[in-house]
């Protein structure tokens, strides 16, 4: 047998080579199911959704989306934001998320000057929109106080109540800078990068998105539309046109609820309810508390369904951002799928109701729930597909 003379010298080097292998192994693992591979981090896979107004309540109310099934998307990503001159202690909702362990949920403070000479037009926060968008899978603006009129040109109404200046100024600037509107033409909104981008606006969150694409609210719809003046007006008008619940008012001792269900109705034209496959001729019922709503409508927006007698608006859409989607109502809201949770409503309500059953009851209610969150859920994953 012929014996190889190189082979005692490389022993050494094959020893290195073997070691730097396992070495390299330990640094650098190879990939495990699940991971993309492709140079592909973890985070890239992520689906980011922005949450303006990252409070408790806000967080509760994803939490239990997640939990019941109707936000249904992996790994998800909420992104809270807000501006350091907001009126809300933040700090509570950060020891919340991390006393709960909610990973998926971080935190973005934006701290850029902002006032309201500067809301439409670009700004200081213009670089920050800008990173949130360029990041965003969605992006979500939830309820709240009452936006200042003088940012929509009009007289302050002695039934306005102006609490939270700064979150008005930020959310409506970044929603100026995502859909354009008329009070700069020279801006290109940021949705014309992604027009598929969702956009979802919740009660405070819709009046935002109009008044941030130029348009104006009604103040107070029971004095200016109704003409009632009188808490015990509003009652007179019955459950259906409470679009919050005067009994709250009447009678803070009992502990009624604010808010309050009522039907709505859809238009024919709408795209939402046609890509949900909703027949306009089921009227789902909707949790409510504002007492504002959409008047002239901000540039590209029209009204998909209103109040029963037609009277106030209840949701709009963009007409060229297919999936920018203002409501007044509160399909978020985690009280409508905590089966512990219960409340009355008025003085006929004996015992405290839930509110999960009472939505199950009145078919198609928990239906049309389902359905707008599968179709926001949906357009999260299609944007990100396509990022």
């Amino acid at each position: 047998m012929r014996t190889n003379k190189l082979l005692p010298g490389l022993l050494p080097v094959l020893g290195v080579v073997i070691l730097l292998g396992i070495f390299s192994v330990r640094l650098f693992p190879l990939n495990q199911p699940g991971d993309t591979g492709g140079g592909s981090s973890q985070a890239e896979d992520k689906i980011t959704v922005i949450a303006l107004y990252p409070s408790i309540g806000t967080i509760k109310d994803l939490m239990t989306l997640r939990e019941n099934k109707l936000i249904d998307v992996p790994n998800l990503e909420v992104v809270g934001v807000y501006h350091e001159k907001e009126t809300t202690d933040y700090q509570k909702s950060k020891e919340f998320v991390a006393a709960q362990g909610l990973g998926w949920i971080t935190f973005h403070p934006v701290s850029a000057p902002i006032r309201a000479e500067t809301v439409f037009q670009t700004n200081a926060c213009s670089p920050e929109f800008e990173k949130l968008f360029d990041r965003a899978d969605g992006i979500i603006f939830f309820g709240g106080p009452d936006i200042p009129p003088y940012l929509y040109k009009e007289k302050t109404s002695t039934l306005t109540i102006i609490e939270d200046p700064y979150r008005h100024f930020l959310e409506v600037s970044f929603a100026f800078h995502l859909l354009g509107g008329r009070q700069e033409n020279d801006l290109e909104p940021l949705l014309d990068r992604r027009p598929g981008l969702s956009v979802l606006g919740l009660c405070l969150g819709c009046q935002s998105l109009n008044v941030g694409a130029g348009g104006t609210l009604t103040q107070d719809i029971w004095a200016e539309v109704y003409g009632a003046r009188t808490v015990e007006d509003a009652v007179a008008l019955g459950p259906s046109n409470w679009h919050w619940n005067p009994y709250a008012h009447l009678l803070p001792q009992e502990k009624f609820s604010g808010f309050t269900f009522h039907e709505i109705q859809f238009t024919e034209e709408g795209q939402f309810q046609k890509e949900i496959g909703w027949n306009r001729k089921d009227h789902p019922l909707v949790f409510s508390s504002h007492h504002q709503q959409p008047k002239k409508l901000g540039k590209g927006f029209r009204v998909i369904a209103s109040s029963l007698d037609g009277i106030v608006v209840e949701a709009i859409e963009h007409e060229r951002y297919r999936h920018v989607l203002g409501v007044q109502f509160h399909p978020e809201a985690w009280v409508l799928f905590d089966p512990t949770y219960q409340i009355r409503f008025t003085p006929e309500d004996r015992d405290p109701l839930s509110l999960k059953a009472y939505l199950e009851k009145r078919p198609p209610s928990r239906r049309f729930h389902q359905k707008l969150w599968s179709w926001v859920s949906h357009a999260w994953l299609e944007q990100h597909r396509m990022k």
